[in-house]
């Protein structure tokens, strides 16, 4: 059994897009685990997405590098959105 490239490159550069997240914002508080999950299934969700749209920019292969990371973004944004949006903790 033969695992393809995509499955392995997906979860790389969902977390190459996640670091780069937190690198950028500074911190990821309590979230860190979601947003890596978020960013590795939008990467992979977006190399398949483009190869079925026939999206060719930026392409490794047959891996889709421009629409993964696109909709590892988006995963991440998702992620941010619904934390920003979710109940705070409060201080007593």
């Amino acid at each position: 059994m033969a695992i393809g490239p995509a499955l392995i490159l997906g979860a790389l550069v969902g977390l190459l897009n996640a670091s780069l997240y937190v690198l950028i914002r500074g911190s990821a508080g309590g979230r860190l685990p979601l947003l890596v999950l978020a960013a590795v299934l939008g990467s992979w969700a977006g190399d398949v997405l483009a190869s079925r749209l026939g999206f060719d920019v930026l392409v490794i292969g047959d891996f889709h590098l421009l629409g993964a990371s696109i909709a590892a973004w988006i995963g991440l944004a998702v992620v941010s959105v619904i934390a920003l949006l979710g109940p705070t903790e409060r201080s007593t």
